[in-house]
């Protein structure tokens, strides 16, 4: 890069059928306080048919820096590399439009990626949310009991990571990793960045990087997305032949239980071994009742460190989140287990639930 002039800096953002969110990002977009940055954006439209390419080709017109990329194959990874390949940029930050971000997000991602000298850098998740269910849902979010302990859930972490929200890096550093993997519908950030810590490189998040998530506003698509989240984390570990953490499993292992415990003790029961029928149901039982403990107990806290008002709507939101991603687990096991013939009734199931 040369460093006598401002560097040129591509925003690469996927997006399909965001009508609700697409003039907010939009608007946030335009807050940047960018210094001496050069900007591009690139939007990689999925093909929307809700009126989100017509407001994203009206805003065109009027901001030349904007520039549509057309995603016929609609998933975000392959977006991201079209938006990749077209960018001009010597740096790439990667938005969302689930997300508004601080005036000075992109000159924040600029100045520590060169303060650190990581290969990406990036802010802590932080929420936004409106209504009393997707307050639960975003304050569930920041919990080590609902998402597990990752660094980037703290908003006062700074430091190495394993992983980070969105990202910044140089574009040479695709050139040496690689794009994002097309065969990923999700999880196709952690990949990239897991791969990039294999390959020697460096992590970086700062809370100096500030944005603002829009979660999941009701439990049928928090369902949704992380039932996707845990399907789609399979084909990442047996690519890898190692989970990126081991926290990932422990979904995955209490619905494994909550199936398997009740049916070994049927299957018990008509073998003929009463004694062994009651202890797995016994075993089933007493996971049940730790867990409502537990998700209970954590409930309680959670709600007395923010509001009140929360404290019957946390277990459930907290059981959606476990449920849906150690569900997607097994599926994605399943899936993995079979065969990928797309003409085959299982397979399109999967591809219909996790898409």
């Amino acid at each position: 890069m040369d460093h006598n002039r401002p560097p040129l800096v591509s925003i690469i953002v996927p997006c399909r059928n965001e009508i609700r969110h697409i003039s907010r990002f939009l608007n946030s977009l335009h807050r940047q306080d960018l210094n001496s940055c050069d900007l591009e954006v690139l939007i990689a439209d999925g093909m929307s048919d809700d009126g989100t390419r017509e407001v994203l080709a009206h805003h065109q017109q009027s901001n030349p820096a904007v520039r549509i990329v057309s995603n016929p194959e609609q998933i975000v990874s392959t977006g991201l590399n079209r938006a990749i390949r077209e960018a001009n940029g010597e740096i790439i930050i990667r938005m969302d439009v689930h997300t508004e971000y601080a005036s000075d997000y992109v000159r924040q991602c600029v100045e520590v990626l060169s303060a650190t000298g990581a290969d990406n850098v990036g802010g802590p998740a932080l929420t936004r949310a409106e209504g009393l269910l997707a307050q639960a849902i975003a304050i569930a979010y920041h919990t080590r009991f609902a998402c597990g302990g990752a660094k980037f859930h703290n908003p006062k972490f700074e430091g190495y990571v394993d992983t980070v929200t969105y990202g910044c890096w140089h574009k040479s550093t695709f050139d040496r990793i690689g794009l994002f993997d097309e065969a990923l519908d999700r999880n196709q950030d952690d990949e990239l960045n897991l791969r990039l810590v294999r390959a020697g490189g460096k992590i970086w998040q700062s809370s100096k990087i500030v944005s603002w998530y829009w979660p999941r506003a009701a439990l049928s698509p928090l369902f949704r997305q992380y039932l996707q989240y845990g399907f789609w984390k399979v084909p990442v570990i047996r690519k890898h032949r190692t989970p990126a953490s081991w926290r990932h499993l422990v979904p995955v292992a209490f619905v494994l239980s909550l199936i398997g415990l009740p049916a070994c003790a049927c299957c018990s029961a008509v073998a003929g071994s009463s004694l062994l029928a009651s202890t797995f149901l016994m075993l089933w039982l007493g996971l049940l009742g730790l867990y409502t403990v537990v998700a209970l107990g954590v409930s309680f806290f959670t709600a007395r460190r923010n509001r009140w008002r929360l404290l019957p709507i946390l277990p459930i939101v907290f059981a959606t989140y476990h449920l849906s991603y150690g569900l997607g687990f097994l599926l994605g096991c399943v899936r993995g287990l079979g065969n990928e013939d797309s003409a085959s009734p299982i397979w399109k199931l999967l591809t219909d639930i996790t898409h």
